[in-house]
This record gives structure tokens, C-alpha cells and sequence, in this order.
């Protein structure tokens, strides 16, 4: 086997343009000129679709084009410094520095290996320095040989050991240490936990981003995804093999006391859809050199959840969307059962539900006529049945919904202070909605925020006493959770119960006042936090507020928390669908991956599920952003200027039947999904052509 790279392989001021496919057809020219292209036509179609597939721009000025080919017969790599630099999609600008590896279709998975061996080095600003200062083309081959713990001679053996595992260039990650021997199996794993607020898109993307990219690197990698599906928990034996795990979260990581003690890389769920390449090669940098890394801690810092690193603001959001992720499942399933009631029974059915429960069954249905004031003159085809049924609903949805602000005050306890701040933070959560009945003061959901941070605090620092050994085993089952019901308890009834019962009843006094121009102005607020981050915080505190007024405002057809609603649900759906529909009209403005995620846009907005729109926000954030916050502002503005409401907190276009003021809703989305796409259109339209968009 030839070397991996010689001088002939390296161009020191490579002047190709400003372009990416003409600075890779420059590299695929170079080893076509240095005899290593067995098919240069083959060779640079392969290059531009693995690109097409993800961009290969890494932060820093680095790019790293590679692919598996027929046009090699042997392992190959190029080296460039690209004057002008070249766009490569990495995030912080173009790249001044590129590789090209290129490996045989037959062989092993060789150039992967190399991809993560070279992307160890390159994160490292003395070798990229190096590079940037090489006088000659001997200077970088040295550089490189030395980073990939090969040297001409003994290129063939590097080979192997990369085809063994990604931890044999040891010396590379870590000088002072000896290469794993060729064969080797003894190569660091990763594990992995994905979670979002709501579980349904962020979790899962995540998870595929990360999956793939240690796919292309070689490593083995374990995901857990804690989402609306459920989690399947990591093995013990996968998590103590792991070099090092990954948090990709928004929300508290369930049990994170499984992963003590092992080297941490954390972001938000967003960061892997982003940037997943960076996050393996962070990951295995810190388990080839844990000394350096950051830790997830023991008890204490897994029930504060730091992770070593965390700032006050990300501890804060994480602590708040961990309390939304728990609590928007009882919302989600409470509200629809109510509302599926409603087309049974007829939104009559409401008052009547105990009654017809307590006084008949389903083989014995009730009789209509013995219910007035108001009657059950809305039953589905006037069946008795059918009311039975709504009635049997609307009280198991009045039953789920009743525990979303307990559910929400309970998890945020637990972020704080693990399990032993459940039961205290489910205790507030009840307390500030009075489901004891005994009059005391009802102040909502902020309540439940307030509440929720103080057990799960009172919690975390009764935790953190010195006990001994003796009460240990009682401290999380008794101790803690008794001794945070009282003190938070009676912090909540003697001195905050008050104060925020009154803001909420300001808050709730304001909202029924709203209307005309004021209500418009609130939809389009509302439509721009909907659209904004696409399921990340300002998306769920918007739809938190117009959830939270739903289950007691289901009867009044003019009640604005049902006007709300709507206005949050029709913004939320408008990003996928206007999307889709963009790539519709001027698909050319669009890649490929980004034409078939159009496709799943027009089901997901359907449904209501905003995260749809994410792989395009992804991929161009300053062009579609603003779009598709125009479409949201403009759908939630007519929803609110046209009175539509809606009794479910979720369903999107299959919950009509909840719907007041049917052809409002249809208009608001029609109008705000065109608005939005002709925005992205124009947007991505500036400074490119439609052919200009179909190369890259």
C-alpha cells in the first residue's frame, strides 16, 4: 500500500474559488494528477453525495470532504490550504484548511477511522496553527503522519490498527501515552441520553444525528432516548464500558446517577442535529484524557443536576422544560378526552357528567329528557349511549387534566432535588389548586412554578445534611420528603399563596378583558413564540400559558382562553407547512435531504408537532426563522381577530370537532402557511439562484 499522503498530494495556496464543489473538484484533480484516481469522474460524484448528504465544514476553518469509492483502489488523503476560503457549512465561517479522504468501495471502513483520527488533531489549535504555518509540502506531510501516529514505513500498520478501532492512535489524543497494539478490541465506547419537553421530534433527531455521526467515526455508541415513547435504560454493563457519555437535553437526565463519575460532554437537544460530528470527537478527545474532562457527579450534584458545568440560566431553563416535559402529557391527554366528550355528548355534557354516571350505566343508558338547564340537546344522533360514553369521558379528562399543574410543580422539584422532591413538589402543585377543597388560595400554574422551585430547593439542601448512619436509609423515603411538605407547605399558605393567587387573578381578569386590537397584537406574540426556537423554550412557555386555561374554560364559546388556544395551535403548525409547501413551489432552493423532510412537513404541522421545521432552521436558521415568525405572527393574528377557539390542547387539523368557528381556523392557517412560505421563498431567493442551491 502507498502512503496515505506525499508531497504530491498537498497544495499550499489553492486558488479554486469561493465554492465548495470547485475547491473539492480541485482536490479530486490533485490525486488524479498524483495517480491515485483509478476513475476521477466516479471519485468526485461520490464526494459531492456524501456531501449533499451533510456538510463536512468543521468549526475552526477546517473541512474534511470524504467518501467511499470505486475511484480509489487504495486509502487516500489530500491536503489544501484554500485561497480565497471556502464555504463548507460550518457554523463559524468558511474553511482555509481541507482534507479530502477518499477509500476503496471494497475495503473497510478506513476513511471513517481517518475522520476521527484527523478530527482528534484538528481540534487541537497548535496542529491547525501547524498547518497554517507549513513553509512546504514535506512541512505537512510530517505534521500529518504525526497526528495519524503513521509514518511512510509503517502506513500499512496504521491502516490496520484504524480498521480495529478508533482508540488505537492513542498518541495522537494523547502524546504521552502508547498506541493501542494493532487489532486491538480494548477501544472506548460512548453512551448517550437524548431528551426534549415534549418527546415527540427533538429526542429522536437528536439520537439519529449522534448515531450517525459515530457511525461515520467508527465508534460505538449506545443512545437512550427518554421521550413520549418511553426509554429503554442504557445496560449497566454498556454504561460502565463507555469512555464517556453524552447529555444532549433540555430536560432533567432520568437517573443520572447511573452515569457518575464518567467524563461529560452536555448541550441542548439542538446542538447534535447541528453539529453531532463535533460532539463524538469531543466526547472521545475527553475519554482518551479524562484528567481534562468534566464529570457527572455523585448524589448531590445528580439531584442539582450541574454536570460540572452547567450556568445559572441553563440550570434554570433545564429545571422549568423538565416540569413542562412531565406536565404536558396529563394536558395533552385530559384535553382531548374532554374534548372527544364534547362531540359525544355535547358540550352540555359538562355539567351533567356526575349526574348520568351515578345514575345509570351503559346497558342501562340515561333517559335525556331528565336533565335540563341546560339539556343534552347536542347528543351524537340523540343516543343515550353516546352520552353515557361523553359523560365517562369528560370526567376521565377532567380527572387527567386536574393533575397537569401538580405534575408540573412535582418535576420541577424533581430536577432540582431528584426523587425525593416528587412527592413535596406534587403536594405544592395540589396545594395552589386546591384540590383539598378547603378554600385555600388557587394561583395556577405560577403557583405550581413557585412551589415546585421551593420543595425541590428545600429538598436538595435537607439532602445535603450530615445524618447518621442509621437515618440515611430513611432520608430519601421519610425525612426529606416530610420535612419539605411542612416548610414549603406552610412558606406557600402563610406567606406566597396570597400574593400569587392575586397575580393570577390580575392575569386571568386581564385576559377576559382583551379584545379588538389587544387581542390581535397577544396572537401575533404568540405566533412569534411559536415559531422563534420551534420547541424549545419560548415555544413551550406560549403554549404552557394558553394550556393552562383550557380545562376551565371549556363550556364559554367566547371565553379567550379558548381563543388563545387556538391561536397558539394554528402559529405552532404553520412552520412544517409552510415549509413543505416552500419546497413545493421552488424546490430548487432546496437540497435534496431537504426536499423529502418537506414531504413528513405536511403530517407533522398537520398534527401540530412544530419540529418539523427544525431540519430547515437547521440548516439555513438566518433565511428561515424570520419567515416562517412572519407566517406564525400572521396566523395567530387573524385566529384571535376571527374569535377562533378551541377546546383541545393538541390534535392540530384532527381536532375540528373541538373547533369554534370552523372556516377561521382554516383560513388562519391557509393564510399565515402561504404567508410563510413566500417569505422563506424570498428570503433564500436573496444573493442565489435556484441552480446555485441545486449544486450544494
Amino acid at each position: 500500500m502507498s502512503d496515505l499522503i506525499t508531497t504530491d498530494l498537498v497544495r499550499l495556496q489553492a486558488s479554486w474559488g469561493a465554492d465548495k464543489r470547485d475547491a473539492i473538484a480541485g482536490m479530486v484533480g490533485v490525486l488524479g494528477d498524483a495517480g491515485r484516481a483509478t476513475d476521477a469522474d466516479q471519485l468526485l460524484a461520490d464526494v459531492y453525495a456524501r456531501e449533499d448528504t451533510s456538510a463536512t465544514g468543521l468549526p475552526g476553518g477546517i473541512a474534511i470532504p470524504h467518501c467511499r469509492t470505486t475511484g480509489v483502489e487504495e486509502p487516500t488523503l489530500a491536503f489544501a490550504r484554500l485561497d480565497p476560503p471556502v464555504d463548507f457549512g460550518a457554523k463559524d465561517g468558511p474553511a482555509d484548511l481541507a482534507f479530502l479522504i477518499a477509500a476503496p468501495a471494497g475495503g473497510d471502513a478506513t476513511h471513517l477511522q481517518l475522520l476521527t483520527q484527523l478530527a482528534r488533531s484538528l481540534v487541537k489549535p497548535e496542529f491547525t496553527q501547524a498547518l497554517r504555518g507549513a513553509t512546504d509540502a514535506d512541512e505537512v506531510v510530517a505534521l500529518v503522519n504525526e497526528a495519524l501516529g503513521v509514518t511512510p514505513a509503517t502506513a500499512p500498520a496504521a491502516t490496520a490498527t484504524a480498521a480495529a478501532g478508533t482508540a488505537a492512535p492513542a498518541a495522537a489524543a494523547a502524546p504521552t501515552e502508547p498506541a493501542q497494539p494493532a487489532g486491538s478490541t480494548d477501544h472506548p465506547s460512548l453512551v448517550a441520553v437524548t431528551a426534549c419537553p415534549t418527546g415527540i421530534a427533538h429526542t429522536y433527531m437528536a439520537a439519529e444525528a449522534l448515531e450517525a455521526a459515530a457511525e461515520r467515526a467508527g465508534v460505538e455508541i449506545a443512545v437512550e432516548t427518554q421521550g413520549s415513547a418511553g426509554a429503554t435504560p442504557l445496560a449497566h454493563d454498556t454504561i460502565a464500558r463507555a469512555g464517556a457519555v453524552i447529555f444532549a437535553v433540555d430536560v432533567g437526565v432520568r437517573d443520572r446517577g447511573r452515569f457518575a463519575g464518567k467524563p461529560m460532554v452536555t448541550s441542548g437537544v439542538k446542538r447534535p442535529i447541528d453539529d453531532a460530528d463535533a460532539m463524538i470527537v469531543e466526547a472521545l478527545r475527553y475519554a482518551a484524557d479524562p484528567a481534562t474532562a468534566p464529570r457527572v457527579e455523585g448524589e448531590a450534584a445528580d439531584a442539582e443536576g450541574t454536570g460540572g458545568e452547567e450556568s445559572w440560566g441553563a440550570r434554570t431553563r433545564r429545571v422549568l422544560m423538565t416540569g413542562v416535559s412531565y406536565m404536558i402529557p396529563f394536558v395533552a391527554a385530559g384535553g382531548l378526552l374532554i374534548a372527544i366528550s364534547f362531540l359525544l355528548g355535547g358540550y352540555e355534557i359538562a355539567n351533567h357528567a356526575g349526574a348520568v354516571l351515578a345514575d345509570s350505566t351503559l346497558f342501562n343508558p340515561p333517559d335525556l329528557a331528565a336533565y335540563a338547564d341546560p339539556g343534552l340537546d347536542h347528543v351524537l344522533f340523540g343516543s343515550a349511549e353516546m352520552a353515557y360514553l361523553g359523560a365517562a369521558l369528560f370526567v376521565l379528562g377532567k380527572v387527567a387534566f386536574a393533575f397537569f399543574v401538580p405534575a408540573l410543580a412535582g418535576y420541577i422539584a424533581y430536577a432540582i432535588a431528584d426523587r425525593p422532591g416528587i412527592a413535596p413538589g406534587f403536594v405544592m402543585g395540589g396545594l395552589v389548586t386546591d384540590i383539598s377543597g378547603f378554600g385555600v388560595p388557587q394561583s395556577g400554574f405560577l403557583g405550581a412554578i413557585v412551589g415546585g422551585v421551593l420543595a425541590g430547593l428545600i429538598a436538595h439542601w435537607i439532602a445535603g445534611w450530615k445524618m447518621p448512619t442509621w437515618a440515611r436509609g430513611l432520608m430519601p423515603v421519610l425525612i426529606i420528603p416530610l420535612l419539605t411538605t411542612v416548610i414549603a407547605g406552610l412558606v406557600m399558605i402563610v406567606l406566597l399563596g396570597q400574593p400569587i393567587a392575586w397575580l393570577m387573578e390580575q392575569l386571568t381578569d386581564g385576559l377576559n378583558s382583551m379584545s379588538g386590537e389587544s387581542a390581535v397584537v397577544l396572537g401575533v406574540i404568540l405566533g412569534l413564540m411559536m415559531a422563534f426556537d420551534m420547541g424549545g423554550p419560548l415555544n413551550k412557555v406560549a403554549y404552557s400559558f394558553a394550556a393552562a386555561g383550557v380545562g376551565g374554560a371549556a363550556l364559554a364559546s367566547d371565553a379567550p382562553e379558548l381563543k388563545i388556544m387556538a391561536a397558539v395551535m394554528l402559529a405552532g403548525m404553520v412552520p412544517p407547512i409552510a415549509l413543505a409547501l416552500a419546497t413545493v413551489l421552488r424546490p430548487g432552493l432546496f437540497s435534496i435531504p431537504e426536499r423529502e423532510n418537506g414531504k413528513a412537513g405536511w403530517a407533522l404541522g398537520a398534527s401540530f408537532i412544530t419540529e418539523g421545521a427544525i431540519p430547515f432552521a437547521a440548516a439555513d436558521p438566518l433565511r428561515v426563522i424570520p419567515g416562517i415568525m412572519l407566517g406564525s405572527a400572521v396566523t395567530g393574528g387573524l385566529s384571535m381577530a376571527m374569535d377562533v377557539g378551541v377546546r383541545a390542547p393538541h390534535g392540530g387539523i384532527f381536532v375540528l370537532f373541538a373547533v369554534d368557528n370552523v372556516l377561521g381556523y382554516l383560513i388562519a392557517l391557509a393564510v399565515g402557511t402561504v404567508v410563510g412560505a413566500v417569505a422563506v421563498i424570498g428570503l433564500k431567493s436573496l444573493g442565489q439562484s435556484d441552480a446555485d442551491v441545486a449544486t450544494v
